[in-house]
């Protein structure tokens, strides 16, 4: 499941609580990290956590802590990739696409939206 969703891709929270309720669904956010073993994604601006850090001293002397706020790790399921053309979530399939290099032709796997069936780019 986790290797439909990639490092880099525009996703969109689809379970949990409204923001007006304060949860996350709705929110959309790039993927920053994707944790195969499990099955989770941290996503940018999304399932926020609070992480209060204790005072020390830093290589150079500085003393550092306080209260730090960084995304938490969202499971794969909640998620679901932004479709390029409706900017609507959406499912993502699979397609064999042969490409020709230099005179050789290759077959690839491509990921596209199923809702409007466009290519979903592979940005990192």
């Amino acid at each position: 499941m986790a290797n439909k969703i990639r490092k880099g891709d525009l996703v969109e929270v689809i379970s949990g609580a409204t923001k007006e309720n304060g949860g996350d669904r709705g929110k959309q956010g790039r993927v920053l990290e994707v944790l195969t073993d499990s099955d989770r994604v941290i996503v940018e601006g999304v399932n926020i956590v609070t992480k209060h850090v204790r005072v020390g001293q830093s290589e150079r002397g500085s003393k550092e802590g306080g209260v730090e706020h960084h995304e938490a790790p969202i499971h794969v399921s909640n998620v679901a990739i932004v479709d390029p053309e409706t900017k609507k979530p959406t499912r993502v399939g699979f397609r064999e696409e042969e490409i020709e290099k230099n005179g050789v032709k290759k077959t690839v796997r491509v990921r596209y939206a199923k809702a409007s069936g466009k290519d979903i780019p592979n940005e990192h």
